[in-house]
């Protein structure tokens, strides 16, 4: 796997992290005071190995990693803080795809646009893929929906990479989704509500999307907010991401709760493209049962509070139902 070595640009904020023990991962210090002090040990080795910290540097998990894991490095890099990531093998989640060549890319094309940290190293490990970058100095988005709506608008204006992944496009694309996780539910989960009969039409949109721009992947930093968690991103039809992020289950997992009426029609007043929200509108309830059978499939994979998640995704669907006959 190739190193892309170091990249300038504008540095930034991310701060997620865990009351947890700082380890100082060198050789002078037993490494038993964690749980993952092992895997600390390893990634210590091939990277001061590759010139790219010293074992000196101390480790300090960061909370998330619902996907990969991550921590918090200090005293390694003349840059600050960084970021470790350390992908783990999740091909099997049937929404959010885990791409370290694409997180690498994506963080390449925007240095120095102040919408993602700035990357540092991306390499080759023991132990898999691993991507190193500036940490962000600030903590998970939780109440301005129209900063949110500012950067994911900017974004989508920004020039798309070739070579990511398509989003689903139009409704017929996201039903097939849906078909796909529901086949790895269990036979017993509750039944997908009727989808409208009018179907919407591809888009043909080619815009760069975060792919997974939940509450969590927003970083505020005081006066900016950015875009974390990158493994994900695509190319396609902008309704992806503002689906993602209106989605109440989503909101529940991350923030603790859904939008309310008045914060969803913030960010789509800040938003400010009525061509693309009408489209949202007329893709709303698809994109519903799409997040109300994922929740099906969390709960299938033994996440006790999924339920609840599918259930707000169930009642926002008839919700996008009744908005849709009125619109």
């Amino acid at each position: 796997m190739e190193n892309l070595g170091l990249v300038s640009g504008q540095g930034g904020c991310h701060s997620r992290l865990q009351r947890a023990p700082i380890i100082h991962a060198g050789p002078e210090l037993p490494l038993t005071v964690y749980a993952d002090s092992s895997v600390i040990a390893a990634l210590t080795r091939d990277l001061a190995d590759s010139g790219q910290l010293p074992t000196s540097a101390q480790w300090q998990r960061l909370y998330g990693g619902r996907t990969n894991h991550v921590w918090r490095v200090t005293g390694g890099s003349d840059a600050g803080p960084v970021v470790v990531k350390l992908y783990k093998d999740s091909a099997d989640n049937p929404l959010f795809p885990n791409c370290p060549e694409d997180e690498a890319r994506v963080l390449r094309a925007l240095e120095g646009q102040g919408m993602a940290p700035r990357l540092l190293h991306y390499t080759a490990t023991r132990l898999g893929p691993c991507l190193i970058y500036s940490h962000l100095d600030g903590g998970p988005w939780r109440n301005d929906p129209a900063a949110a709506a500012v950067l994911l608008r900017r974004l989508h204006r920004t020039t798309a990479l070739t070579g990511l992944r398509s989003a689903p496009d139009g409704s017929k694309a996201i039903e097939a989704q849906i078909e796909t996780i529901l086949a790895r539910c269990a036979p017993s989960a509750p039944e997908i509500p009727r989808l409208p009969a009018q179907p919407v039409a591809p888009s043909g949109a080619t815009c760069l999307l975060h792919g997974d721009p939940v509450p969590g992947n927003l970083i505020d930093c005081g006066t900016t907010l950015r875009l974390i968690d990158w493994q994900c991103p695509a190319i396609g039809d902008p309704c992806e991401d503002i689906a993602l992020f209106l989605s109440p289950a989503m909101q529940i997992a991350y923030r603790g709760a859904p939008l309310t009426p008045a914060e969803e029609m913030t960010f789509l007043k800040s938003y400010d493209l009525p061509e693309i929200l009408s489209r949202y509108t007329r893709l709303a309830p698809w994109y519903h049962a799409r997040s109300y059978a994922y929740a099906l499939w969390q709960s299938a994979q033994g996440e006790t509070t999924a339920i609840a998640r599918a259930q707000a995704e169930r009642t926002a669907f008839e919700i996008a139902l009744e908005r849709l006959k009125k619109a």
